[in-house]
């Protein structure tokens, strides 16, 4: 699912994980609504009251905004498994740009079904698309400067494959899936481990040191092996001084204005080119471009998942079949 690092139109992979995340979540979906995991099971009180199981239909997914359209895969997926005599005739595809009043997909089939799955399906499109919408928003902000738009961990508990997925459709890249496949030494982490050194200026290559060996050690166990991305975060250009005679991959300069962001990378490309600059905290439609032009290769935005507003899809009724 992560995405390459560039604003260029690319294809992503809704994969296995993603597919297994999403299957678990409409099946709670549907349960909310209809009070079983299986359609034939559920009730529909209005659908079931005044629409005959044998009625045939068509309707619309129509765009009411401009944007970038996200979660048709999703509701493939939710289609095939609980509602499979319905056809989905797909217009517009996951990571695509859409005009407000396009049609996405027409569903034909079982108009109780139609009706039925409606909401599930619309709910999940319009979170992700809003996702993928702004993102892409982002994105567009920065084309031309070498910067990449990364989201970050804080996500929906249980939709975070989803969410990242979104992000990658948008023109977004992916951070770390979760802690278990890179090292990210934070200020937490750092605060605990400086009681453990007698010397405050060696916490830092200590902590490195001792997280290289540990990825070295179990390489086995994680998804990248011995390419384990090991990350770490800073908030002074002193403490960056510091990191940049390490062996880390990545620095993540926290809370910084464009002026120290400036400071940093010049003082990177002097002493350890090799080490990516990855900034974080501020970051908004407003800052994003001022940030990229300072020369950092990637900037970590929060706000791609967590205050995404939900993109407006709408179920058109279209013909009678």
């Amino acid at each position: 699912m992560t995405s390459a690092p560039q604003n260029d139109t690319k294809i992503v992979v809704f994969n296995k994980a993603a597919q297994d995340d999403c299957l678990k979540l409409i099946e709670m979906a549907l349960i909310e609504d209809v009070g079983a995991s299986e359609m034939d099971a559920g009730v529909d009180c209005t659908t079931d009251a005044i629409v005959p199981k044998n009625a045939h239909a068509a309707a619309a997914l129509v765009s009411r905004a401009d944007g970038v359209v996200c979660g048709v895969e999703v509701a493939k997926l939710a289609i095939a498994r609980w509602a499979p005599e319905i056809s989905l005739e797909i217009h517009v595809n996951d990571g695509q740009a859409i005009k407000a009043m396009e049609t996405i997909a027409v569903m034909t089939g079982p108009a109780h079904d139609i009706l039925t799955m409606e909401r599930t399906c619309l709910n999940f499109m319009c979170r992700l698309s809003g996702i993928s919408s702004l993102t892409r928003q982002y994105v567009d902000e920065i084309v031309g400067t070498g910067a990449c738009v990364l989201d970050t961990r804080k996500t929906t508990p249980g939709w975070r494959r989803l969410e990242k997925y979104a992000v990658a459709c948008g023109g977004g890249a992916n951070h770390r899936m979760g802690l278990y496949d890179a090292i990210m030494l934070k200020d937490n982490h750092l605060a605990f481990y400086r009681s453990l050194v007698e010397d405050n200026h060696d916490t830092i290559p200590t902590a490195i040191e001792i997280a290289r060996k540990w990825i070295d050690d179990h390489e086995s166990q994680l998804p990248d092996g011995k390419a384990t991305v090991l990350q770490l975060e800073v908030d002074t250009l002193e403490q960056l001084e510091i990191a940049l005679q390490t062996d880390c991959d990545i620095i993540l300069l926290d809370n910084m204005d464009c002026e120290r962001l400036k400071k940093g990378v010049a003082r990177r490309n002097e002493l350890a080119p090799r080490i990516q600059l990855e900034a974080s905290g501020g970051v908004n439609l407003t800052t994003i471009s001022e940030i990229a032009k300072t020369g950092v290769e990637r900037i970590s935005v929060g706000a791609l998942t967590h205050s995404a507003i939900n993109f407006d899809i709408g179920l058109d009724w279209d013909i009678t079949v």
